[in-house]
């Protein structure tokens, strides 16, 4: 049995992630800045109770991610997987467009939150000979350029980067790291600000397009991802969902295919 530690997990994929490792048999701490679980989710994790955790983290404070581990790593007597999953996106505007707050939440939740992340865990983990640690990368890790996105895209961007490194200096402590490369994805994250407005985005007709041939509901994300992260051993993984050959297969028959999700 896996103990799991989840950033940001109280919706879309962090939270369908807690839910399949929960399936798996694994012990999960679910984090998020809200004080408490909703009723729906409470209610809906309510056949594992005792199996999983909630405990309110504020990424971008380090206390907080320190105490998200100690309480994690009292309860369960360890912590083997380290997910750090919380992220902002920014208002679907131009760079030079995009206010004061927004732009240090995008850079100090999926940068520096990460960091955090990666830093609580590795000392934690090297000092118990094992663990593993990921990082959920996303529109920019692979150089994709977009407009209106590109703050988010630099924060997705430094973060691979900043992962690989990471792998490298882990090397030969029993503590792995790896990324978790999810692809297009229908959640609150596209369809709303980080205000919880409706986004902008949603009203590009281009986006709409490709989102609509490339894009997954978080549960088949999740479902995908699961397994491959509980049997994986090899540092400096990335487990990618959506490859470019199926990214390649959808443009091709999008077509003969009816989906829609926006």
């Amino acid at each position: 049995m896996k103990n799991i530690v989840i950033t940001g997990s109280t919706r879309g994929i962090g939270l369908c992630m807690a839910e399949e490792f929960l399936r798996s048999g694994c012990n999960v701490t679910i984090s998020g800045r809200g004080e408490s679980l909703s009723g729906s989710i409470t209610e809906k994790l309510s056949e594992y109770s005792g199996q999983y955790l909630y405990l309110r983290c504020d990424v971008q404070d380090r206390a907080s991610v320190q105490d998200l581990w100690d309480e994690s790593h009292e309860r369960w007597g360890g912590v083997d997987i380290w997910i750090n999953n919380a992220g902002q996106n920014t208002p679907y505007r131009y760079a030079w467009e995009t206010d004061i707050r927004h732009t240090e939440n995008v850079i100090k939740t999926n940068i520096t939150g990460m960091i955090y992340g990666c830093q609580v865990a590795a000392v934690g983990m090297i000092k118990d000979g094992r663990g593993a640690i990921y990082s959920m990368e996303g529109l920019g890790s692979n150089n994709m350029l977009q407009k209106k996105t590109i703050l988010y895209g630099t924060t997705k961007h430094a973060l691979t980067y900043f992962m690989k490194g990471l792998a490298k200096e882990l090397k030969d402590t029993g503590v792995i790291a790896g990324r978790l490369s999810p692809g297009m994805m229908l959640t609150d994250f596209i369809t709303k600000t980080s205000d919880g407005e409706p986004s902008d985005v949603i009203s590009d007709d281009s986006f709409k397009k490709v989102f609509n041939i490339l894009a997954d509901k978080p549960q088949r994300v999740a479902e995908f991802f699961i397994p491959r992260i509980l049997a994986n051993t090899r540092n400096d993984a990335q487990i990618i969902w959506l490859t470019k050959r199926k990214a390649a297969w959808r443009f091709m028959t999008a077509g003969f295919r009816r989906k829609r999700l926006i």
